[in-house]
C-alpha cells in the first residue's frame, strides 16, 4: 500500500530539506496519490513567481520533477526495493501563463509499475517518458497549462 499522503508529505519535505534544497524552497504539496497517479501543488508566492507574475519556469520544472519522480520513489518502496532514480531528458510545452496555483498530474502509475518489475528482473536500467500536465483550476479549470515529457529511468539497487 502506498503511504498516506500526509506521510508523502513528510517524506516529500525532508527530502527537499536534507537532498534537493530548491524543492523545499519552492513547496511542493502532494495533494492526492492513489496507485494511478499523483497530484502535487505548488503555490504562486513571491519564491515561485517570475517578473510577469506567472509561475517562473524552474518552479514549474519543480512541480514536474515532484510528479514525475514521487510516485516511482513510493511504489518502489512498497515493493521493497531500492531504486536509483534521475531523470535523462525533458520536453516541455508551456501552453498559457499560470497566474495562480498550480497542480501537476502524473496518472503514469501503470507504466510505473512495469518500469519497476523490468528493473527488478533484469537489473538493467529503463528509461520510459512520462506525462505531466500543470493546470491552474482555480482560474481556467482543467485547461493544461503547460505539459512535460520526462524521460524516467529507474534501475533497482541490490
Amino acid at each position: 500500500m502506498l503511504p498516506s499522503v500526509r506521510k508523502a508529505n513528510l517524506t516529500l519535505k525532508l527530502f527537499g530539506i536534507f537532498k534537493v534544497p530548491l524543492i523545499w524552497y519552492c513547496r511542493p504539496k502532494i495533494l492526492e496519490m492513489d496507485e494511478q497517479q499523483v497530484v502535487v501543488k505548488i503555490p504562486l508566492k513571491r519564491r515561485t513567481k517570475n517578473h510577469l507574475n506567472s509561475m517562473y519556469f524552474g518552479s514549474l520544472a519543480v512541480g514536474a520533477d515532484v510528479a514525475g519522480g514521487f510516485l516511482a520513489i513510493a511504489k518502489a518502496e512498497q515493493v521493497g526495493k531500492r531504486v536509483s532514480l534521475a531523470f535523462k531528458a525533458v520536453e516541455a510545452q508551456f501552453l498559457k501563463r499560470p497566474e495562480a496555483d498550480v497542480l501537476f498530474t502524473c496518472r503514469d502509475g501503470k507504466l510505473i509499475d512495469q518500469m519497476l518489475e523490468q528493473t527488478i528482473s533484469s537489473g538493467e536500467r529503463v528509461n520510459q517518458a512520462v506525462t505531466i500536465t500543470a493546470t491552474c483550476p482555480s482560474i481556467s479549470g482543467d485547461e493544461v497549462v503547460a505539459q512535460f515529457s520526462l524521460t524516467l529511468s529507474l534501475k533497482a539497487l541490490n
